[in-house]
């Protein structure tokens, strides 16, 4: 009896080893493949917004193996596990971006393939070893976010040592993304205008011809004028505002410079189409503008004021400090009569809204 025993026990223990044995020879003849994870990982969306589309998606990671991959695969899911399905209205019809990724070294030869819903595949046949294990970036172009808001969504980023992205991974990671509306922004600006007049020195030019006489800003002192020569003053004009389209300076008189009632100067022959150029010992009052929208006041042409106004600067969009150079010129005859003489020229700034 004892040897029956000991025997079946032997018999009991022998098929464990066996089967243990067979095991190990089974499992042992199989290459085990161990995926890392990844870590650090990333996916910045260029514009979050529900349905938004042409959105690229950058994804970035550290922890990289290196070691040769020949397929990247970035999965779309409502769950972290893959199991869900593709986020509502996700469309990957998208480009693999290979001038601002670098997860391996030689980008241009690798292939962006979007045929599957919810699923890119990035692959090479020869397959690479990515560039260092830190800061590894892919870039996909194109994509449609999903319609559904304010709800956590998964990107399942997996490499492959296969170009057929389904066996032997390398490493995996997934990154979670949101779509948010935009926030509306409204703002008010208020409709803006400045304008300066400020004195031109003498000596200085306006439209090439040489200041005689200082101006201030709310004066035209042209003093004593003889018929030897006319007497010149001349303003800059300063003009900012927001005005989309722009703005004019208008200029006028309020009548001839006058004297004692009866006696006045007489206005210059030139006029706002045709301005002609003045000549001392003439009886004359009159205006010239360095806006080249004006051109016919180049070369010290003048044009007779009128009670009306008449354009002499402008632009047709918003400007900031847009400076314009407007000239006056008067001439006495020998026959004006003697006295002061006086009137009042007016400028106006308009802008265009």
């Amino acid at each position: 009896m004892r040897e029956i025993k000991i025997k079946n026990l032997k018999v009991k223990i022998a098929l464990p080893v066996v089967l243990f044995l067979g095991f190990f020879l089974l499992f042992g003849a199989i290459k085990v493949w161990a995926v890392s994870y990844l870590s650090g990982g990333s996916v910045a969306l260029s514009d979050s917004r529900p349905s938004a589309t042409s959105v690229s998606y950058t994804f970035d990671w550290d922890n990289v193996s290196l070691s040769t991959i020949k397929c990247i695969q970035v999965k779309f899911n409502t769950l972290a596990n893959g199991s869900g399905s593709v986020p509502t209205g996700f469309g990957n019809i998208g480009t693999y971006n290979a001038a601002t990724s670098d997860f391996v070294p030689d980008v241009q030869t690798w292939v962006g393939d979007t045929a599957t819903a919810g699923i890119i595949k990035i692959t090479n046949g020869t397959g690479e070893i990515p560039a260092s294990s830190a800061d590894r970036t892919v870039v996909v172009d194109g994509l449609t976010n999903g319609s559904t808001v304010d709800t956590a969504f998964y990107a399942i980023f997996t490499t492959y040592n296969n170009i057929n992205c389904t066996d032997s991974a390398v490493d995996s990671g997934t990154a979670t993304f949101i779509y948010t509306t935009g926030q509306a922004v409204s703002l008010t600006v208020d409709p803006s205008i400045s304008f300066a007049i400020s004195a031109v020195a003498i000596g200085q030019s306006v439209n090439g011809a040489a200041v005689t006489v200082l101006s201030t800003t709310a004066t035209i002192p042209f003093s004593t004028v003889t018929t030897s020569a006319n007497a010149i003053a001349a303003h800059t004009l300063t003009v900012n505002t927001n005005a989309g389209s722009g703005y004019f300076v208008y200029t006028h008189y309020t009548a001839k410079p006058i004297y004692n009632v009866t006696n006045d100067i007489n206005d210059h022959g030139g006029d706002h189409t045709t301005p002609t150029t003045m000549s001392a010992g003439t009886e004359a009052f009159g205006y010239t503008t360095e806006d080249t929208d004006y051109s016919q006041f180049q070369t010290n042409k003048y044009a007779a004021f009128t009670t009306t106004n008449a354009e002499i600067a402008k632009s047709t969009a918003a400007v900031s400090n847009d400076q314009t150079k407007v000239g006056y010129e008067v001439g006495v005859a020998g026959d004006t009569p003697a006295g002061t003489y006086q009137t009042t020229v007016v400028l106006t700034c308009t802008p265009m809204y």
